[in-house]
């Protein structure tokens, strides 16, 4: 698991900021004022940039401050930034976070922590905290972002309770990363309300999916899934709405012992009264958050449900619709299902297990969520007898 944030040892008198990293010492001087210099020792840190983090030891004794130059040691587990990330260090806290990996196609942009709905399987829990402030953070982060980015993230919480704040963030990924794909995570409610859809279509983002939860064809099921009353309505209206104003929609189904007995049925209704979405993903459980509090009700070892997963893609892919699963490991699904499989985990959590070394399909499979050590499939195995000639679609 990549780390993503830190301490740094100390803590003095400052706003936070953000700031793009480099490894260039020699940065003309009119460039460095946003950079963050990632440098091999103190010394080596001229005036001008932003910050300098040092790769010595973490002695709070290294420490030097002025004007110019804030010198401090870079945190373990942070060695692997690099030229065009972008860090957020919030002085007073004596913390640094990593916003963004120039790198990685799994960058995502989180608006809030705060959520109209409360999944029994929501990995990120809502937080009451007032995090109004990340719209700020994200477009003072956006401009720094390498235009050869090629995906982008925004997540929440539910960042549609950003309002204007959200349409200003998808605005900004346009104009400053015009070739990155944008894929938005929601639950879908707030676009029942066709004016948010009108807003978001009028952005004109040239290459933008909405990613929407659907758990049941039964609209108690879902409503009880995500702990309020009404949201399979308003999601319904939400995913017609946006397809009424021309943006693509994925419906995202998270497989738990809640949902998977009624999952082909789910299927059924998608094909026959959502064939306008542009894909459906079939979810593995990351065991997080509430999932944690919730796991007797939630838990079901994914070998459990193959039959019901096998027919509920086989009803839409017939149907000619766009299927995918995702978060699951090639060992435990039938070979037939195996095309469509994805490795779907944001690379800075995606791990494998030891008995994963040495098996044949390790590179074309999913891998586990890091929190797979709590509790994963007990069919785990490696995978040795695979027919040269066989095609597997996974990527």
């Amino acid at each position: 698991m990549i780390k993503l944030n830190a301490r740094l040892g100390m803590t003095w008198e400052g706003e936070p900021f953000v700031a793009r990293v480099t490894t260039n010492p020699n940065l003309p001087e009119p460039l460095r004022h946003s950079e963050a210099l990632v440098t091999p020792c103190v010394e080596a840190a001229p005036n001008g940039f932003r910050v300098a983090l040092y790769r010595g030891m973490a002695h709070t004794g290294n420490h030097r401050s002025s004007d110019a130059v804030s010198v401090l040691p870079l945190p373990a587990g942070l060695e692997h930034l690099t030229d065009g990330d972008i860090v957020r260090i919030v002085p007073q806290h004596g913390e640094i976070f990593v916003l963004y990996r120039k790198n990685s196609d799994s960058n995502s942009l989180l608006l809030t922590d705060q959520c109209n709905s409360n999944c029994l399987m929501c990995s990120q829990p809502p937080k009451p905290h007032d995090d109004s402030h990340l719209v700020a953070v994200w477009l003072e982060a956006i401009p720094l972002m390498s235009r050869s980015t090629r995906a982008i993230g925004i997540t929440g919480g539910e960042p549609t309770l950003r309002g204007d704040g959200f349409l200003k963030v998808v605005r900004a990924c346009k104009h400053f990363l015009p070739d990155a794909s944008l894929h938005v995570l929601s639950n879908g409610r707030h676009f029942s309300y066709l004016s948010l859809c009108r807003a978001l279509a009028d952005v004109d983002h040239p290459d933008l999916m909405i990613g929407i939860p659907l758990y049941s064809d039964i609209a108690h099921i879902h409503d009880f899934v995500v702990q309020a009353e009404g949201a399979f309505d308003q999601t319904i209206h939400g995913i017609l709405n946006l397809k009424r104003c021309g943006i693509r929609v994925e419906v995202r189904v998270v497989l738990h012992r809640q949902t998977v007995d009624r999952l082909p049925h789910l299927a059924r209704f998608i094909a026959r009264n959502l064939r306008c979405v542009d894909h459906v993903a079939l979810m593995g459980l990351e065991i997080m958050g509430h999932v944690k509090m919730n796991m007797d009700a939630l838990w079901i070892d994914p070998v459990e449900y193959q039959p019901e997963l096998c027919e509920a893609v086989s009803e839409l892919s017939r149907r000619r619709m766009n299927v995918s699963i995702y978060n699951h490991q090639l060992c435990v699904l039938p070979r037939e299902l195996w095309p469509f499989a994805r490795k779907s985990i944001s690379d800075w959590k995606n791990e494998y297990l030891d008995v994963c070394d040495d098996c044949a399909v390790k590179q074309r499979c999913g891998g586990f969520f890091s929190s797979a050590k709590i509790r994963c499939s007990e069919h785990i195995a490696a995978i040795h007898d695979v027919d040269e000639g066989m095609v597997v679609q996974c990527v």
